[in-house]
């Protein structure tokens, strides 16, 4: 009919266009669109402000990685530890499963807003939703695995990962949450893999990890892009972790729990030569998040003293 041909309509595949028209709406990228009908409620709708040219291949990866909890994880697998041991992966358990909810609010948040003709980057936030659901699904079944109780949530912890939530930008959000928390996040799930106790605890950080590594490789990719055409982003993206350093000045940080669990893990035995080693192991894995938060930063393009400077502001919280 002839009204198919009445408003041009988007490429049929990528690059997406620079700035979809909001007349497009939900239509599919390449469809010839009818004039009228809704125009959404995109607020998203620069191509520069989400995208990334890895996000089809970082999405086929990531669908084609999906993992089953019930058949990747051989939660009948047989072991015993000590009581002290089993409290302190229940409680980091307990961290990591608060932690990753915040990660899964925070993609799923921006991806609404989102104009589908950005449609990888759309497709890929999701399965990075779901990702998180799944993660928060293991972790907790972990934690009650020898049906114990949760362990224990600080304000502190709380606070930081508020921080998260309220960025509306989503250059920046993605920063915070994907490049810095998640990077850092991602030495601690080496960590645990490398010290876990148990089988069960050892695959499942494993396989989380796969995980997490696919955003923080989206998180990278897309403000690479995005300071290629915009010389003014790095300057946000120092003023927003001075503006979350300065919101969390008052907080105390990372669990203190947390912090005695994770040492407690790495020591394997509740010994002061074992609960020693596994405090150097603890700040051992400080410095390599702080190493790889720089690493990062400087990717993108700022001065190695100044990514010292920021990765030093984030917060104790990890993530």
């Amino acid at each position: 009919p002839a009204w198919r041909s009445e408003i041009p309509g988007p490429p049929p595949g990528p690059p997406a266009p620079a700035r979809p028209s909001p007349a497009w709406g939900l239509a599919a990228r390449g469809a010839l669109v009818e004039r009228g009908g809704p125009a959404g409620p995109f607020d998203l709708v620069d191509r520069d402000h989400v995208w990334a040219d890895v996000a089809p291949h970082l999405y086929a990866r990531a669908a084609a990685e999906q993992w089953d909890p019930g058949r990747a994880v051989d939660w009948e697998a047989p072991f015993s530890l000590p009581d002290e041991v089993e409290r302190a992966v229940v409680q980091v358990m307990t961290y990591l499963v608060e932690n990753e909810q915040a990660a899964l609010v925070v993609p799923a948040r921006l991806l609404a807003r989102i104009h589908p003709h950005f449609r990888e980057v759309l497709q890929l936030l999701a399965v990075q939703a779901a990702d998180e659901a799944r993660h928060m699904e293991v972790f907790t079944r972990r934690a009650l695995l020898r049906g114990g109780e949760m362990g224990t949530s600080s304000a502190g912890g709380r606070e930081s990962l508020d921080t998260l939530l309220t960025e509306p930008d989503f250059s920046l959000a993605s920063f915070l949450l994907s490049v810095l928390g998640e990077g850092s996040f991602l030495s601690l799930l080496a960590f645990l893999e490398r010290h876990a106790p148990d089988p069960v605890t050892r695959r499942i950080t494993a396989l989380a990890r796969r995980d997490e590594a696919r955003h923080v490789a989206f998180g990278v990719a897309h403000l690479h892009h995005r300071g290629t055409v915009d010389p003014a982003l790095r300057g946000r993206l120092r003023a927003a972790v001075e503006r979350r350093h300065d919101a969390l000045t008052d907080t105390a940080g990372l669990n203190a729990d947390v912090l005695d669990s994770l040492v407690v893990l790495a020591a394997g035995e509740w010994t002061p030569e074992a609960i020693g080693r596994g405090h150097d192991a603890v700040l051992a894995l400080q410095a390599e998040m702080d190493e790889g938060r720089q690493r990062r930063l400087v990717h993108l393009g700022f001065p190695a003293d100044e990514a010292a400077e920021l990765s030093a502001l984030h917060t104790r919280n990890f993530m």
